[in-house]
């Protein structure tokens, strides 16, 4: 059993979660995730790693509310016990010295950034943060990021202008790249559509890019194989070959059909839920 020993409520969506894993904390590297389960019966949860305190024996992870499991996760509190904290799973990232590297988070994916910025940073690398949401009311990690030294530059956009720039995290890029940066890699997390388009811009200006494909995980341990996605003409699993992945060899197409394919099973989930708990996640 683990208990949490902090909970955060960021915003209405999402959610900062510090539990108490040791063992976790000891060998979880950038880039890498947590497998968490409630009780015996629970949904296993695939979860970006955020934070870790060696001295605590903690690890922090940030989840937002979009299903049944996390709905339900958001009603446990401080002191509470979760049955399983597993981890470190997945590949981690590729730290090393590129040049200067662009660290982009859309959304819940900024917090994976975080300490792959921090890092790359380390490893000698000029690090570019840019981290999007839809709006200031969900905007989560900038005071962090800021008062961190994870980055040379960091820059905020929201969609409708409401904090930070306005605009997306390609859109940036774009400034970046047409003013001249020089950049050498791109590392970006966030939702699909926004890693296509990253992906895209990039090939056009030879740009080596990262991205993390956790989103589409189920099992998280390859037993499943939910999570197939087609990389370079073959098909690898997001959980055990990846969480990161070559940019430009993922077939994003199909990737964003795949990730839809149990939206039916969850509103039913949901529903039910909902019904059962008096609309506890409105």
């Amino acid at each position: 059993m683990h208990e949490i020993v902090e909970k955060e409520k960021l915003n209405e969506e999402m959610t900062s979660l510090e539990v108490e894993a040791p063992l976790v904390a000891e060998k979880i590297k950038p880039g890498q995730f947590i497998v968490i389960r409630m009780h015996e019966k629970g949904e296993r949860i695939p979860l970006t790693f955020y934070k870790k305190d060696m001295k605590k024996g903690t690890v922090t992870m940030i989840y937002q509310k979009i299903g049944k499991s996390t709905c339900q996760l958001d009603t446990y509190e401080e002191g509470d016990q979760l049955q399983d904290v597993v981890g470190p799973m997945g590949k981690p990232a590729e730290i090393k010295k590129y040049g200067t590297v662009v660290c982009i988070g859309g959304g819940v994916g900024t917090p994976e950034v975080f300490p792959v910025a921090k890092a790359l940073e380390e490893a000698g690398n000029e690090v570019i943060i840019i981290s999007g949401f839809r709006n200031k009311d969900l905007v989560i990690c900038d005071s962090e990021i800021e008062e961190s030294t994870c980055a040379d530059s960091f820059y905020l956009c929201t969609d409708d202008g409401s904090c930070g720039r306005e605009g997306f995290t390609s859109d940036l890029l774009e400034e970046l790249i047409e003013e001249g940066k020089n950049i050498d890699l791109v590392h970006a997390v966030g939702p699909p559509i926004m890693m296509k388009v990253i992906a895209d811009i990039t090939e056009r200006h030879d740009i080596p890019t990262k991205v993390s494909l956790n989103s589409i995980m189920l099992d998280a341990t390859g037993m499943c194989g939910s999570c197939r996605v087609e990389v370079g003409g073959e098909m690898k699993l997001a959980c055990v070959d990846g969480p990161e992945f070559d940019a430009h060899e993922v077939n994003f197409e199909e990737f964003m059909q795949r990730i839809t394919m149990f939206e039916k099973q969850e509103e039913k989930a949901m529903k039910r839920w909902k019904e059962e708990h008096e609309g506890c996640c409105e």
